[in-house]
């Protein structure tokens, strides 16, 4: 599809109602080409300040943040179909990132090393304008991964939000401005990704693009920052195993929620239950159960576990990889307007299908009985990706040989927690490239510049 098929804007659709919630104007390549001076102009300007300066309108813009909590969760209920709860946590997970990256802002240190003949220090130099491509399953605090550290080391940010859900973005930026940030050094260009976010990728001017989608178009990512040798932070697919082993606390680990969360629109969902035989049948009655007892509907009850998927394509992908008559385990969704899938569990796939290897990405698990340690590896290892999943044994030992074993880049025992914006998170294998949050993010955004000063030559 040529950029000129492409609407001028994008119509933004309450994936519970269908109903629509707001028309954008789509930025064009020329709005990306207009934004990246006005970044790059910024961005000098807030390079220069004092590093106490950038922290505090940092810490400024994380208040004004908290101020706006409930006002940006309830728009994300609206445009993405989130639990006003778990919108309510993305939001406050915003505020901690922008507050959490602040506290880097006076401890970004370079080092001294010794060296003969002089002093050699390096530098930690910010990287210019940095372009920031947000997926729709959590819009804000996924833009706020790249945008808080990119920011707080020095750089300007421009943000292609994902076409279905671009209004927390742009009150994002609006709320920025109100903190006290420069004009011009966070700026939101909601488009169709093949236009704005194929311009933002190419153009010249960004020096760094930070992605979070799904492997393909990643792939292509990294296939058009080659060109011009462009750093890039990828953030993909998942296919999260689930390792139960027969001594865990079966109840608490089956919990369904560790791949219904955000209707398994979740690259971390644990959507591949691994059951030691000899406690299959037990966990499967237990998800049977619980499957069912998910109340599925309006997200903005609080009363609500489950909401719709974001959109049709969404819900008819989801529905092409699982056919109705799939032997398997179901819950209840509601009928008439809105992108609704009953919580699924598929009990008949075989380790190889696709469902069982493939991302999914809608409230589908498959369960897949495993005989012991060794076969438990090789299944949770059998798929393309590598992001996150969890294990569960009351064995130490085996905790860590697993842990060690399992290729993924974040790991849980006896736990389905994957994301804590003070410890790193990214991927192995197609699950992405780089690592985001944690101490060391900062550092992601940076050039290191290694300044060698000779003390044998004339005096200074």
């Amino acid at each position: 599809m040529s950029p000129s098929s492409f609407e001028h804007q994008l119509t933004v659709l309450n994936p519970a109602t269908e109903e629509v919630v707001a028309t954008v104007p789509a930025a064009t390549a020329a709005d990306v080409d207009a934004a990246v001076p006005r970044a790059a102009k910024a961005q000098a300007k807030w390079a220069a300040l004092a590093p106490a300066d950038r922290a505090r309108l940092l810490r400024r813009f994380a208040d004004v943040v908290d101020q706006h909590v409930e006002e940006l969760a309830r728009l994300e209920v609206r445009e993405a179909g989130h639990l006003l709860g778990n919108a309510r946590w993305e939001a406050g997970n915003v505020r901690d990132l922008l507050a959490y990256a602040a506290g880097g802002v006076e401890r970004l240190n370079g080092r001294q090393i010794p060296v003969p003949g002089g002093l050699d220090v390096t530098i930690l130099e910010p990287l210019g304008v940095v372009g920031v491509i947000a997926p729709w399953n959590f819009p804000m605090p996924i833009a706020a991964w790249g945008t808080a550290p990119a920011l707080a080391a020095g750089n300007a940010v421009v943000l292609k939000p994902a076409e279905t859900t671009p209004l927390t973005a742009l009150r994002l930026a609006e709320l920025a401005l109100e903190a006290g940030l420069p004009e011009d050094l966070f700026q939101v260009l909601p488009g169709h990704g093949p236009v704005a976010g194929t311009a933002l990728v190419e153009h010249p001017g960004v020096a760094k693009i930070v992605f979070t989608g799904s492997t393909g178009t990643g792939r292509a990512v990294m296939e058009r920052c080659a060109r011009q040798v462009k750093p890039v932070t990828l953030e993909l697919g998942g296919k999260s195993p689930n390792i139960v082993f027969a001594d865990a606390d079966l109840r608490t680990a089956v919990d369904p929620f560790s791949f219904l969360d955000n209707s398994g629109q979740d690259c971390c969902a644990r959507t591949r239950i691994l059951v030691q035989e000899s406690v299959y049948d037990e966990v499967r009655d237990l998800l049977a159960d619980a499957v069912n007892a998910v109340v599925v509907g309006d997200p903005a009850d609080e009363k609500t576990q489950m909401g719709p998927l974001i959109s049709r394509r969404q819900l008819d992908r989801v529905r092409a990889l699982v056919p109705a008559d799939a032997p398997g385990l179901r819950g209840s969704a509601p009928d008439g307007p809105g992108f609704w899938f009953a919580p699924t569990v598929l009990t008949g796939e075989a380790p190889d299908s696709e469902a069982a290897r493939e991302e999914i990405f809608g409230p589908v698990a498959v369960l897949l009985p495993f005989t012991d340690e060794e076969d438990a590896i090789r299944l949770a290892n059998d798929t393309p990706y590598g992001l996150s999943g969890s294990l569960w044994t009351r064995d130490l030992g085996r905790a860590l040989r697993v842990s060690r074993a399992v290729k993924a880049g974040n790991l849980s025992v006896n736990s389905h927690s994957s994301v804590r914006y003070w410890t790193p998170f990214g991927g192995y294998k197609q699950s992405g490239l780089g690592r985001e949050l944690g101490p060391d993010a900062l550092t992601a955004f940076t050039e290191t510049k290694n300044v060698f000063i000779s003390t044998e030559g004339p005096a200074l």
